[in-house]
């Protein structure tokens, strides 16, 4: 493979900005990657130049801008993830077993939608097909992305008690009521470690759910199962609930090129 070192260069200050909480010294990024300090300063100084960086000049710190999540917008995320996932959809249908269908879906606003769906034999038909947008706060997959979600994402998504009133004719049901209740909800899946509905999108109906992760730790997406209930013995929950953060697990690291 032949060498680029300027090219290198450019995408590890890039990955390591990336991982900064707060804006960033060109002399911590020179010292961090081994870097001549003339030389971070030229890298930041052409990223600035391209919009991918912003300079503070009250602190003399770098950050990165929001050109690049830009970017991956316009490259299409949704397909990405849709290529990505499929795959371990299938995968996970043959770990557990069971007639269930497994999902992978993304928040869209305080919406859960769903980018592609794998049926085990005798699963049942559901009304969250591929495209289909449903409350996240009554979906086991939109639970546990809100669970991920530091309290004021939350608080903007769902910013009073009418922010969880279903529009008439959704087919959904009960769920959290008040603010306070949708916290403990979120505190629940955040403890048990995967996400959980039973009967609040149908009847008779439930899911298990776990959250993908990207290269931030960030919440972009979940893998869920939904099954009968009486198809399916509750005691095997924890298990389905490993199979189905495994997959979500592999996905994570396929999106972190790994």
């Amino acid at each position: 493979m032949a060498a680029v070192p300027a090219a290198r260069n450019v995408l590890r200050v890039i990955r390591y900005l990336a991982e900064q909480a707060r804006p960033t010294h060109a002399a911590a990024v020179a010292r961090e990657l081994g870097l001549p300090r003339s030389t971070a300063y030229q890298l930041l100084g052409a990223l600035l130049d391209e919009g991918f960086v912003v300079h503070f000049p009250e602190e003399s710190t770098y950050a990165l801008s929001t050109a690049l999540g830009q970017l991956g917008t316009s490259a299409d995320r949704a397909t990405r993830l849709r290529r990505l996932g499929a795959p371990l959809l299938t995968r996970l249908l043959g770990e557990v077993r069971l007639p269930v269908v497994a999902q992978l879906g993304i928040l869209h606003g305080q919406e859960i939608v769903y980018l592609a769906q794998e049926s085990a034999p005798r699963a049942p038909s559901l009304v969250s097909a591929i495209g289909v947008h449903l409350p996240a706060h009554l979906t086991a997959t939109g639970r546990v992305i809100l669970a991920h979600l530091d309290h004021a994402q939350v608080r903007a998504l769902y910013p009073d008690r009418e922010s969880l009133v279903i529009k008439a004719g959704s087919g959904a049901g009960a769920g959290p009521g008040t603010l306070r209740e949708l916290d403990e909800l979120l505190r629940d899946t955040r403890r048990r470690g995967w996400g959980l509905e039973n009967g609040e999108i149908t009847d008779g109906y439930a899911s298990v759910s776990a959250v993908v992760l990207d290269h931030n730790d960030y919440a972009t997406a979940a893998i869920g199962v939904t099954y009968r209930t009486v198809a399916v013995d509750q005691s095997v929950l924890p298990e389905i609930a490993a199979a189905v953060g495994a997959a979500a697990g592999a996905l994570g690291a396929r999106l972190r090129g790994r």
